[in-house]
């Protein structure tokens, strides 16, 4: 028999799966499973991840018993309840009995693959060696050229950490008590490793702490916050860097393109009882009032390095909607995301930085620079010198622009960047990181 409310769960992890073939990552879904009660949305959630994790594997599962692939839907459904049975363990009567059931709900198509799904099912619930089958492996538009640049043995070790998942780390509230069974780590972040309900966790509901990946936590961390300071977080979503600056006593302003990704920042900002100000604005478009004390911008960039927690990335990119967009822009290979992002910061340093600019709501000059033409991705000639980053010799350090060194940090020095290694002529690399620490002038 299915496990009580199981039935919910696998409907909102099979839409959510759907979502994604469409297009729309998995945190961007958060809000359709809200019907659903809490555990249940959870439940939904990890069975999602996991399908999409272990997507490969079910399918040899799969194709083992079929003579053809069956239609997306179908094979998503099957796709889920292999993982389900194989990876998580759950007793296979049941899960089979539920996914003939959800593939009834699927129209006359899910009427007549009903018999097939279930004869599958039970043969794949006693398949041997689920253990040794390969990782999932990345789409071929981003392992080549992974492929290419680092090896085959460090490709295989990638899609190998990709199917072990990612532990989940914390950021506590200052002063709030460590979750029982979290490992500290010396970032000052805690770490709890397997699976677990994030809202069941003690301290969640008193807003004690926040998720956030240790490695995201460290740009608000070395811009080390002072009371009272005028920050600007951009490209702000989810917030766990605005939830830092706020609980460090800063008043921040958080912006970010999206609508829907910031309201999930005004819910942990409600649950943590943390303030800020949010804005939905392109941060090219957006001026401040009053011009703030520092900026933290932690950029948008090719996420590669968080697939082994978000396996739904790479079929994002794969999916339909994007690869039309891509193909509309001249770019099937996706690989203007990191030149986007330096664009971005270019952008950022003369908008913010530029002495010849006036401050504050009386002397704010003409308004914003115009944006970048978007011409050849990541050729340079395609913008005006000054949203050019330039690269001094350190390993892609970003050079000062001109206007941007301001008066130094507390620690007489300047912070211009984290290393970015990403390459700014557009070619997909790992994640770019700016953080620039300015003092205004004026």
């Amino acid at each position: 028999m299915a496990k009580p409310g199981g039935d919910m769960a696998r409907k909102g992890a099979l839409r959510l799966i759907q979502g994604v073939r469409d297009g729309r990552s998995l945190s961007d879904q958060s809000g359709s499973l809200r019907a659903l009660p809490v555990a249940e949305q959870a439940r939904a959630a990890r069975l999602a991840v996991e399908t999409l994790r272990h997507q490969g594997r079910a399918d040899v599962v799969i194709d083992a018993f079929v003579n053809r692939r069956p239609a997306p839907q179908i094979a998503d459904v099957l796709r889920l309840a292999v993982v389900e049975m194989l990876e998580l363990g759950a007793p296979a009567h049941g899960v089979v009995g539920a996914a003939v059931d959800l593939t009834r709900t699927l129209g006359a198509r899910g009427q007549a693959a009903a018999g097939m799904v279930n004869a599958v099912l039970r043969k794949a619930g006693a398949y041997q060696g689920w253990a040794d089958l390969a990782p999932q492996p990345l789409p071929e538009w981003l392992r080549g050229p992974l492929v290419e640049a680092y090896g085959d043995a460090v490709m295989t070790a990638i899609e190998a950490a990709h199917q072990r998942g990612a532990p989940l780390d914390l950021t506590m509230k200052p002063g709030a008590d460590p979750v029982p069974g979290a490992d500290a780590l010396p970032t000052g972040s805690w770490r709890l490793q397997g699976p677990a309900q994030v809202t069941a966790l003690p301290g969640f509901d008193e807003g004690q702490w926040w998720v956030q990946d240790a490695a995201a936590a460290l740009p608000a961390r070395l811009l080390a916050p002072r009371p009272g300071e005028r920050i600007a977080d951009l490209c702000a979503a989810p917030g766990g860097k605005t939830l830092q600056l706020a609980a460090a006593g800063a008043h921040v302003t958080a912006v970010d393109i999206s609508e829907q990704r910031l309201r999930r920042v005004t819910e942990n900002l409600a649950r943590c009882g943390l303030t800020a100000d949010l804005v939905a604005a392109d941060v090219l478009d957006w001026r401040p009032d009053v011009a703030p004390d520092a900026i933290l911008l932690d950029a948008p960039c090719s996420a590669t390095g968080t697939i082994r927690r978000h396996p739904d990335l790479p079929f994002i990119r794969d999916g339909p909607r994007h690869r039309r967009a891509d193909r509309a822009a001249g770019d099937p290979a996706g690989s203007r995301a990191v030149g986007a992002a330096a664009r971005w910061a270019a952008g950022l340093f003369h908008l913010f930085a530029d002495p010849r600019r006036g401050r504050g709501p009386d002397r704010r000059g003409a308004g914003p620079p115009s944006r970048p033409d978007r011409g050849t991705p990541g050729s340079g000639a395609d913008r005006p010198a000054r949203h050019r980053p330039r690269l001094d010799h350190r390993g892609g350090r970003p050079a000062p622009a001109p206007g941007l060194l301001g008066r130094p940090g507390r620690d007489g020095r300047v912070l211009h960047g984290l290393p970015a290694q990403a390459r700014l002529n557009g070619t997909v690399g790992p994640p770019c990181a700016f953080l620039p620490r300015m003092r205004m002038k004026g």
